[in-house]
């Protein structure tokens, strides 16, 4: 076995340990055996599987414990693309203002005191509003360079904060304006099947697509013209690679709020360990990001009697780590 199989293997077996003890912890603690008795007594019947155990994991731990996952490998698979769509190692999912866009739609959501499920479907087609917004204004004379999505990008997520900021000027503060903050700070506490059944789709969607192009992402970092040579249709794997990162970074923020860091910290470490190709850098990105964000959620709700915002701690790990990466790593992370 080679060295990146070994590591692949030992994230993916962290990842399914990490995942069903996530399953287990909480005021009603089970152990992993009863966490995967439980899981299978569908299929099995098993007797000594409660009511009260199937309730707890299935309808209470289970939605979060699936959005943590594809949150987590979601946000690290299109930072991935993101810095090599722009080669740009501090290039986020929000590089080009779908987070800004899909946070002012949710809070605009709250504001309005619309449900869940419609707050989710009004921050998501916020999210792709400003990225087509993005995409409108960075087009001269029919087309669109990687300078100019940028710079577009900075300003439209400034707009979006900005609106952001006038909404919780609005809301009320005794009511409103604390929902909008909670669900700012990022958490997984509202997550259930039906926002799931909305997310996931667009999540795996895009993930997918990121992955079937992993491959040509190399050639990104290429001149234009090089890249043609190629036989490689560069606007066209620009739009896909906008595309799916902006499906999957607006049906995350819809359902979860801003989580922070991923995006940015994990593809960094992915190339720490796998090298600097997007063939194994995207598929790492996919394990280690679902791997950080359901150990940091689970420690979260844990750690205290009172449970904080994710993205806290996310934060709190991500920048110290990512200091030591760029003192280990200098220049080559660029």
């Amino acid at each position: 076995m080679n060295r990146q199989n070994l590591i692949m293997g030992t994230a993916a077996v962290l990842l399914a340990l990490v995942f069903l003890a996530a399953l287990g912890c909480g005021r009603y603690g089970l152990s992993i055996p009863e966490v995967a008795r439980t899981l299978a007594s569908p299929l099995t019947g098993d007797p000594s599987v409660s009511g009260v155990m199937k309730s707890v994991v299935f309808h209470v731990r289970l939605p979060r414990v699936l959005l943590a996952v594809a949150a987590g490998a979601g946000l690290a698979v299109a930072g991935a693309a993101f810095q090599a769509l722009f080669s740009n190692p501090l290039a986020t999912p929000d590089t080009l203002g779908v987070a800004s866009g899909s946070a002012f739609g949710a809070v605009l959501g709250i504001l309005l005191g619309l449900g869940g499920v419609a707050i989710q479907v009004i921050s998501f087609f916020s999210g792709l509003a400003a990225v087509a917004v993005v995409w409108a204004v960075s087009r001269v004379r029919g087309r669109s360079s990687i300078l100019m999505l940028i710079l577009s990008g900075l300003i439209v997520g400034a707009l979006f904060s900005a609106l952001i900021s006038l909404v919780k000027y609005l809301a009320d503060p005794q009511d409103v304006l604390p929902s909008i903050t909670y669900w700012i700070m990022g958490t997984f506490t509202g997550a259930n099947m039906e926002t799931l059944l909305l997310g996931l789709p667009f999540i795996a969607g895009g993930c997918a697509l990121l992955w079937l192009l992993r491959w040509r992402l190399n050639a990104l970092s290429l001149p234009d013209d090089e890249v043609r040579s190629l036989g490689i249709p560069v606007g066209r794997l620009r739009a896909l690679v906008v595309v799916s990162g902006t499906m999957i970074t607006a049906a995350i923020v819809s359902m979860c709020g801003l989580i922070g860091w991923v995006g940015l910290l994990i593809p960094h470490f992915a190339r720490l360990l796998l090298g600097n190709s997007n063939e194994r850098v995207v598929p790492a990105s996919l394990l280690f990001g679902a791997l950080f964000v359901l150990a940091a959620d689970t420690a979260a709700r844990s750690a205290a009697e009172i449970e904080f915002p994710v993205s806290i701690l996310t934060a709190l790990i991500g920048a110290p780590v990512f200091i030591a990466l760029l003192r280990r790593t200098g220049s080559s992370l660029g």
